[in-house]
């Protein structure tokens, strides 16, 4: 098993144990998190739905995400991944959503907002929705993507554990 399959296992595990059902709301990586939780059998246990949002127009359709937070604040920013985590969680039988938005290049960044940027965003049941960012070294797109799913997983797993 490679190292995200290893970590999408004990995310699963810890769903299980908490007996939460879990969501994803993913813009820059395209459904790549739902995918590794679904491609461990046994999934369906907990996996609950996963929101592919990659335009802003999926973002506010499918989580309810504001177009005021859109324009005030970008695609790319801790409010839209708040509102995206929170979206998630309000649209289905989740107790945890991750929510992830970024520029996974290679085009597309900015002195303010580079190549590699990636806001996160968990919202938990009964807990006050969290966001984090991270720049990631602009190694390429499949990099950049590959360690949002990682630091989402990681994230999700700090929370459960808690």
């Amino acid at each position: 098993m490679n190292e995200l399959t290893l970590l999408a296992d004990r995310f699963l595990r810890a769903c299980l144990t908490r007996k939460v059902m879990a969501a994803t709301a993913e813009s820059c990586t395209g459904g790549m998190i739902v995918a590794h939780l679904t491609d461990i059998a046994g999934s369906s246990a907990v996996v609950d739905r996963g929101f592919i949002t990659y335009s802003n127009e999926a973002k506010m359709d499918m989580l309810g995400v504001k177009a005021d937070t859109l324009e005030t604040f970008g695609a790319v920013s801790s409010e839209t991944a708040l509102e995206m985590a929170a979206g998630a969680l309000a649209r289905s039988r989740a107790g945890i959503a991750l929510a992830v938005t970024g520029i996974a290049g290679p085009d597309g960044g900015s002195d303010e907002k580079p190549v590699g940027l990636v806001w996160f965003g968990l919202a938990l049941d009964n807990q006050a929705t969290i966001s984090e960012h991270r720049i990631f070294d602009n190694r390429g797109r499949d990099f950049i993507r590959r360690e949002t799913v990682r630091h989402a997983l990681e994230m999700g797993l700090r929370a459960l554990a808690n």
